[in-house]
Order: structure tokens, then sequence, then C-alpha cells
């Protein structure tokens, strides 16, 4: 048995489907008494503004940009985003147009949404990123090596993009809808934040089912318990199909009854979204907001 296929086993954490399901149920039900709109705005703080078109152009990604710009003007008491996440070739457009001190540039790099090329591709990809100003780099856990049990390679390469991001947060994308199960999900996680992840995140949003809930738990319990045993604070960011406060509101309760209020700030609880953002600006308003 490799280091890799030792850590995973020694983990504590359940891999019981329908445990993980009865588990999340009690802390939906009662979700609700977290609504305010102090958690709301917290919300709002912590997307993560994404655009990942096919149409994306240096244009497109400009005037995105600036709406963010705008909307410190025009809502000042709401604050702002955490970060605006485009793809890889847009982190210069992103950095020049943006005025807004404390909001990210955010990146998907490394072949996302699929993972499917040389690893020397995926290091220039993240290299070129970080240096047109990315502060933020979500990759994708490569599932092929996974599913083959190839650990020492997965893991080999991961770390290899971590040094390469530098100073920049490296976020791996486990892609739970394609994982599934609670065991599964529970690997990826130990094996990521053991190549020194800043965050894992759920989905891509791409390919496979976005985030649930269940995943999130799973990927708490394993932050959870990495902490315990290393010291080290890993974040958890849900992405795919995150559209509703309510959703929102779900995931918020799920990280605050597993992992605590010490993790309920944007350097460790993050949300990747396009119209979440609006949907939690009604919320605060009482009434429908289109900004973004």
């Amino acid at each position: 048995m490799d280091r890799y296929e030792q850590a995973i086993k020694s983990s504590n954490v359940v891999e019981d489907d329908a445990v993980v399901a009865s588990e999340v149920a009690k802390i939906i039900e009662k979700a609700s008494q977290y609504a305010s709109p102090e958690v709301y705005k917290f919300l709002f703080n912590s997307i993560d503004l994404t655009t990942l078109s096919s149409e994306d152009s240096e244009r497109s990604v400009a005037k995105f940009t600036n709406r963010v710009n705008d909307f410190d003007a025009d809502y000042p008491q709401y604050g702002h985003v955490a970060a605006i996440c485009v793809y890889s070739n847009f982190a210069e457009v992103v950095k020049d147009h943006l005025d807004v001190e404390g909001v990210d540039v955010c990146v998907v790099a490394g072949c996302f949404p699929s993972s499917q090329t040389f690893t020397a591709v995926k290091v220039a990809d993240v290299a070129l990123a970080v240096e047109a100003g990315a502060q933020e780099v979500d990759v994708v856990l490569p599932l092929g090596m996974f599913r083959d049990g190839n650990y020492e390679e997965l893991c080999d390469e991961l770390i290899e993009l971590r040094h390469t991001a530098r100073n920049a947060r490296l976020k791996v994308i486990l892609e739970t809808g394609c994982l599934k199960t609670a065991a599964a999900i529970k690997a990826a996680s130990i094996l990521a934040m053991y190549c020194e992840a800043d965050f894992i995140k759920t989905s891509t949003g791409k390919i496979y089912p976005g985030a649930s809930h269940e995943a999130c738990y799973v990927m708490c319990q394993c932050i959870k318990e990495y902490y315990e045993r290393t010291g080290r604070k890993v974040g958890f960011k849900a992405a795919g199909g995150v559209r509703s406060t309510e959703d929102a509101l779900a995931y918020y309760a799920i990280v605050r009854e597993v992992l605590g209020e010490e993790w309920l700030n944007t350097d460790l609880f993050r949300i990747g979204a396009s119209s979440l953002a609006n949907a939690v600006l009604t919320s605060l308003e009482g009434s429908e907001i289109k900004y973004f």
C-alpha cells in the first residue's frame, strides 16, 4: 500500500451514502434559521462571479468586469463579490479593468473542464495565467488517473501545479457529480488536500451534475479531519448549479455545522456562480434585481 492509499484508508470520514443523506437532511431542515440580511450579504461577498462561455471575448470580459466596478458605486452597502472567475487567457483583461479593491482575479486553467492534456500544457497554462495576474487558479483533478487508482501520477501533477501557481490560491475541482459516491468523494478530497490544495471545489458545472449538499458534507468532514491531523485549514467551494439564495444558504449551513464559524470567511468559503448574485441581491432588496 502506497502513502496515498494509506492516507485514504486511515481516514475515519463516513463512506455510507445513506448515513450522509440522513445527516445532510438534518442540517438542511434547520438551514432556514440562518436566514438573515447579514448572512445574505456574506453569501454575496463569497461569490466567485463567473463567466465561462465559448463566446467570451476581451470585450465581453471587460464589460463583465466593469459591471463589478459599477456595482461598487451603486450598492456600496453590500460590499463586493470575492472574485471574478474567467478562462485563463482573460486574466490580464480582468486585472486591467478591475478597480474594486479586494476582488481577486480567478481563472480556470489546466485544460478545464476535462483536464485531458499533457501535464506540461497544464503547467504552462497555470504559469501564464499567474504571470498575467491571476490570484486564484481552479484546476480539475484528473479523473482518469483517479479511476485507474494511479494516485502517484495524479498527485505528482497536482503538486507541480501547486508549485507553479506560486502565491496564487489553488482550488482543486473534484467533479463530484462524476465521482457520485461518498467513498470516491472522500478519496478525491484527501488526495487534493495531500497535494496542498488551498480549496477543494465540488464541480466544473460543465460536464457532470454540479454541486450537491451530500458532496459538500463529505468534503467538509474531510477538511475537518485534515485540519485536526495537520493544523492546516483548507477552504470549501461549491460550484455548478447553485442559483437560489435558499440553495446557497444550505451550503452555508453545512459548512457552519460541520466546520464551524471559523470557516465562514471568504478565505475559506466560496460559491462559484453567475445567476446566484442576482438571486441574493433580490433577497436583500426584497424585489427582483437583475444587475449581473
